[in-house]
């Protein structure tokens, strides 16, 4: 098995740690919250077996990449510029560019900002909806009313970082592999009211499912002891910067060769619906369903995501 190293990259003004395997054209993977390079535990080694050079950063406020104080430090914008930035920094023109939940936005949006950069693109568990009638918080507040939503509760520098700092262990041992605190739908979002927080009612399980096991929890959990919850929570924050920042996102289309993978129980289905993808995204090879996966995809079902990764960049051009 190909070893994966570690190094430490300068881009767009700060310093960003990346796991890398491999060697061959470049695809640059891009983890989600509250995650970091380990999500990808699976694919870096498999995708530089088959002659690849696959690049997992953590993305800045993760791990052991900088994490700017300031709220609009992470913006999109500035997100996106991180990466082309990263390409650089590898002496690559292009890239395919892979992401799982706040990193499948991140690599939707480098696929239509930057098509001279990246020559396809996979998204994991979110699919590509372009820009929001209205900025993303008025939405959630227009969709939800007064229902508890963790995006909304999220807003609030302080408040979801104390929940999550107090005990990181249970925090983590919840979040990946418990309930779903983000599913809007579950009867214990329902139950929900004002001033509950994100962990309000939700079961911290013993046993782990097969796919994560203590020692990757401990791993997760190290990392975010180091990092804090504040850059990834920051992510959060942009939204309503985000849609100012780039209107463009209402008429570009990614042209580029894509696939989507979601698992069948992930619970952004609910309030993603792929369908609305397909006109903005005309080049989209296939739409993976995985039959009883949940939304931590890559690392649940770690080997078919890894053979529709490999068909899908076997069948791009050359």
């Amino acid at each position: 098995m190909t070893a994966i190293t570690h190094r430490t990259v300068k881009t767009n003004g700060i310093h960003l740690h990346i796991a890398e395997a491999g060697e061959g054209p470049l695809v640059l993977l891009l983890h989600g919250w509250p995650e970091s390079w380990y999500s990808w535990r699976h694919q870096l080694p498999v995708l530089a077996a088959a002659g690849y050079h696959a690049v997992a950063p953590d993305v800045r406020g993760y791990g052991r990449s900088d994490k700017p104080q300031a709220i609009e430090a992470y913006s999109m914008k500035t997100l996106l510029a991180d990466y082309v930035g990263l390409l650089d920094a590898l002496g690559e023109k292009t890239a395919v560019v892979v992401g799982h939940d706040w990193g499948a936005a991140m690599a939707w949006n480098s696929a239509a900002l930057y098509p001279d950069r990246y020559r396809a693109v996979v998204g994991m568990s979110v699919p590509h909806l372009g820009r929001s009638p209205m900025p993303p918080t008025q939405l959630f507040k227009a969709m939800f009313g007064e229902k508890w939503v963790y995006i909304l509760y999220f807003q609030e520098p302080g408040v979801a970082e104390a929940e999550f700092e107090a005990d990181i262990p249970r925090t983590m041992r919840t979040i990946l592999a418990g309930a779903p605190g983000f599913d809007s739908e579950a009867l214990v979002a329902r139950a929900k009211k004002k001033g509950d927080k994100f962990l309000t009612g939700l079961d911290t399980p013993g046993p782990l499912p097969a796919w994560l096991t203590e020692e990757d929890l401990a791993y997760f959990v190290r990392e975010l002891t180091g990092s804090g919850f504040r850059g990834g929570l920051n992510r959060y924050r942009n939204m309503d910067r985000d849609w100012e920042e780039l209107p463009e996102l209402a008429t570009a289309r990614i042209e580029q060769p894509a696939l989507f993978i979601i698992g069948e129980k992930d619970p952004g289905r609910a309030f993603s619906p792929v369908e609305q993808m397909k006109p903005l995204v005309p080049n989209l090879k296939d739409v993976l369903v995985l039959p009883d996966a949940g939304h931590w995809i890559q690392q649940e079902r770690a080997a078919e995501v890894n053979a529709a990764l490999l068909a899908f960049l076997k069948a791009l051009p050359a």
